[in-house]
């Protein structure tokens, strides 16, 4: 972890990032307008394969999204504890994308009560543009066209 001079603001992403799309792509550098250092915190497998179709494994992911000019660190998220990388970050800001369902209000609480008082969240706004906008939709071409073998893991429900 690098230190921060005076006055610099570090943010803090997060998200599954699978099969990487303009919309995580415009997540990504909106994340990194809002300060000095933009660290990316990588959905594990295990907190998602059963409520999502994951086509990368986290690992995949992880060096995908560190590959990013504006990534500064990209890494795993936690196997225990939400807060872990919270904590190892050090956020000054953590931005939340337009389809995370995160209610602001209730994570800034939940932030408050874990000792993480005077972190800012950001909610940022839907990328607006044509075309194949999530990973849901690029997956269900991908399914139509190849069937469930093309996943790593597949939620038995059949949600993307």
């Amino acid at each position: 972890m690098t230190t921060l001079k005076i006055g610099m603001k570090r943010v803090m992403a997060q998200g599954v990032f699978d099969i990487l799309h303009p919309g995580h792509l415009y997540y990504l550098s909106e994340s990194a307008k809002k300060g000095d250092e933009l660290y990316v915190v990588i959905a594990r497998d295990s907190r998602i394969k059963d409520k999502k179709n994951i086509f990368f494994g986290e690992n995949e992911r992880r060096e995908i999204i560190e590959s990013i000019e504006m990534v500064d660190c990209a890494e795993l998220g936690s196997e225990g504890n939400l807060f872990d990388s919270v904590e190892k970050i050090c956020p000054d800001i953590i931005t939340i994308g337009h389809d995370q369902e995160f209610d602001i209000d209730v994570l800034k609480h939940q932030l408050k009560k874990s000792g993480f008082e005077n972190i800012e969240i950001v909610r940022i706004p839907e990328c607006k543009r044509e075309g194949l906008r999530s990973s849901s939709e690029m997956k269900k071409k991908i399914k139509d066209l190849n069937g469930n073998d093309s996943f790593i893991s597949v939620v038995k429900n059949g949600n993307q």
